[in-house]
């Protein structure tokens, strides 16, 4: 614990290893870390709970604790008459949920910070996002009133919110015949075909979030259904995003969303989860389209996650901050990434005249203030055309750019890491590593997937079966979610192909079936996202949206139908199938936020396809079969005998065979790889 000689105040938080927390363990706010003492705490002086969440790369979160919370009158309201409570939605999404779904019903949106307030129960009854001081301290002190004079008003309040609540969590098992066909992908893509911006790409709003896996399955579909306007609005979505602002040039690397409609000035906090996903994105589309510069995305993300998110035990962190001290000292956002004029022309030198205009240096990328975001207008073939330099030129010119700016980076304070490891998002992170993997073949990147993959399994993973949430300084904590489970299911199935090592499928298969005991809804054929050991909230959440990341049961679903095609098991088929037709509804009525599902749709009504692979040379020929965009697959090889059942009875010694399955038929083996893709390609 850090002295209290050096800060005035030191709240409960200190003991915590959220760096969030940490960020507000010495506020004046008597701060309390979500769970039972803070709880009871409340009951026994029968005190309304303030439970404001959060997460360490949160501007406005930032912004809020400046205005409010370090602030000493603010902080006398909240301990007098509230018993505060702080938390990391991070650690305790399925606390976020709870609290998030009440804000929404009270105001008809969300966000972060959020900040509500509770009966000593912990029942909501009112909240919002960022408030101002002012408006801040009026709310507090009117509730505080109402609850003195009107205790009433609070418990009818509390009772309609958590009403709301519940019913907002109940998935209805659909009662129509089980059946879903093409047409729902066709009326998505008609749905998003509406709102898609054909100069920018990406669509008619801003902000603009990347969403990869929106993208991954427009790319899928547009495949699938020989959409040439849905496939070139991808590219030229992809092309835009790693052309912008939201792509750091210099370090590599997404930050979490554009305040733009062009992609240029982002909120510049960098997310684990986004450069995961966005990885994989792009090792998809390079397969698809074969643009070198989607290559080059790829590969400076994982130099960046390797350099600033990546641990020496093979974890990786969460995040880094979008704020970072300026000059003078204070805390401003974006402040780390951008430059003004006369710093670049110091810098860049006798080349900057062709600098500026390859990043734009002008009113196109001016942000504020006299300060400049890079952002490139066209891509590099087509700026050689236009300035008369060479491609092997340009890009040694590009190369020796971003090295003087790193350095002059590295002299500026650095935005604060969040060093916390969730299971979740290191799976994300994973599957992306594979995926680069299986694309370009590098074989480092699999020593990371490799290294992460023996991280979670030992660290992670309890004697007992069951998963920890997160992971700091050689603690792991927090059990884990449903989020947790899928997408480490996914990322095992994942590097099992890449490896063709049966443990990673094995142990795919055990945590399938501990999903299922400990979290599967008999009634509705869905999961929970806490399992049943999992107790102290309003309810259980069954989380079913689409969002920044891909909800664990449309995860959850895949993995079923994957995992049962890998084990000829129609029970996961089945679940998976059920899973489905009960969302089928909600997809309809708003496919945008249910995309992950619409992909699995696109698996389910086909065609499928069972690659197994047989013989010595089974590795190779799977590596080659990587190299060609197949979403709509399941792949397994081994060099001898293998008594997994798609490789069960198919070895012939002194020969590599490779069968092509589709429905429980299949074709005869073929030897070269080409003659399967192109029966892939005719759908056969």
């Amino acid at each position: 614990m850090e002295s209290s000689k050096k800060f005035p105040y030191t709240n409960e938080l200190i003991h915590e290893s959220s760096p969030y927390l940490l960020q507000h363990a010495h506020n004046p706010v008597h701060w309390h870390p979500w769970g039972k003492k803070a709880l009871e705490e409340a009951k026994k002086s029968n005190k309304l709970l303030i439970i404001s969440i959060g997460y360490a790369a949160c501007h406005w979160c930032h912004v809020m604790e400046h205005e409010s919370f370090e602030d000493t009158t603010v902080a006398k309201i909240m301990n007098t008459y509230y018993v505060p409570v702080k938390v990391d939605r991070e650690e305790h999404p399925d606390v976020d949920k709870i609290y998030m779904s009440a804000v929404q019903q009270l105001t008809g949106r969300g966000g972060w910070p959020l900040n509500a307030v509770a009966l000593p129960d912990g029942r909501p009854v009112w909240g919002g996002t960022y408030f101002p001081k002012n408006n801040w301290i009026q709310a507090l002190r009117q509730i505080a009133d109402l609850w003195q004079k009107e205790p009433e008003k609070l418990y009818k309040v509390a009772g309609q919110l958590e009403q709301g609540i519940k019913t907002g969590e109940i998935i209805h098992p659909n009662t129509d015949s089980k059946s879903f066909d093409k047409s729902t992908v066709q009326n998505a893509l008609d749905f998003w075909k509406q709102y898609k911006d054909d100069k920018y790409g990406g669509f008619k709003r801003a902000p603009k979030f990347p969403l990869p896996g929106q993208y991954a399955f427009l790319m899928h579909a547009g495949v699938q259904t020989d959409d040439i306007e849905i496939q070139n609005f991808v590219k030229l979505t992809l092309d835009k995003m790693a052309q912008g602002g939201i792509y750091d040039h210099i370090n590599g690397g997404f930050t979490r969303y554009s305040t733009d409609k062009k992609w240029h000035i982002p909120h510049f906090e960098k997310m684990l989860y986004d450069n995961a996903q966005l990885v994989s994105l792009y090792s998809f589309a390079y397969l698809l389209y074969h643009k070198p510069a989607y290559k080059q995305v790829v590969i400076q993300t994982l130099q960046f996650v390797e350099n600033e998110l990546t641990d020496k035990t093979g974890a990786f962190y969460s995040s880094l901050d979008a704020d970072s001290n300026n000059k003078e000292g204070h805390l401003e956002e974006g402040a780390y990434y951008v430059f003004t004029k006369t710093e670049l022309q110091k810098i860049i030198g006798k080349d900057f005249p062709l600098f500026k205009e390859y990043y734009n240096v002008n009113p196109y990328g001016l942000w504020e203030n006299g300060k400049y975001h890079l952002i490139k207008k066209m891509t590099d073939e087509e700026f050689v055309k236009q300035y008369y330099i060479t491609q092997a030129d340009l890009q040694k010119k590009v190369a020796e750019w971003r090295q003087k700016l790193y350095r002059l980076r590295q002299t500026r304070p650095r935005p604060r890491l969040d060093d916390k490891s969730l299971t979740s998002w290191n799976a994300l992170m994973l599957n992306g590593f594979v995926d680069a993997y299986k694309t370009f073949d590098d074989p480092h990147y699999l020593e990371v997937a490799r290294h992460n993959a023996d991280f979670l399994l030992r660290q992670q993973l309890k004697p007992d079966g069951s998963l920890y949430h997160s992971y700091k300084k050689a603690q792991s904590y927090i059990n884990g979610y449903l989020e947790d489970y899928a997408f480490l299911i996914k990322a095992l199935i994942n590097l099992y192909e890449a490896t063709g090592d049966k443990k990673y499928l094995q142990k795919s298969l055990v945590l399938n079936q501990y999903v299922i005991e400990h979290f599967y809804d008999k009634t509705s054929g869905m999961f929970y996202f806490t399992a049943q050991s999992q107790n102290g909230l309003l309810t259980r959440p069954v989380e079913v949206d689409d969002n920044v990341i891909p909800s664990s049961n449309a995860i959850m679903s895949e993995n079923l139908f994957k995992l049962g095609h890998f084990f000829e098991n129609r029970d996961f088929i089945n679940k998976s199938r059920l899973m489905l037709h009960n969302i089928l509804p909600e997809i309809n009525r708003y496919p945008a936020g249910y995309y992950q599902w619409l992909n699995d749709i696109l698996d389910q009504t086909g065609p499928f396809y069972e690659l197994a692979i047989t013989g010595d040379l089974a590795k190779n020929k799977s590596k080659e079969l990587f190299h060609y965009y197949i979403p709509n697959k399941i792949l397994a090889f081994s060099p001898k005998p293998s008594d997994l059942p798609l490789l069960k009875d198919r070895f012939v010694p002194g020969k590599t065979n490779i069968y092509l399955c589709v429905d429980n038929t299949c074709q005869l083996p073929e030897t070269n790889v080409k003659k399967i893709i192109k029966k892939i390609e005719l759908k056969l």
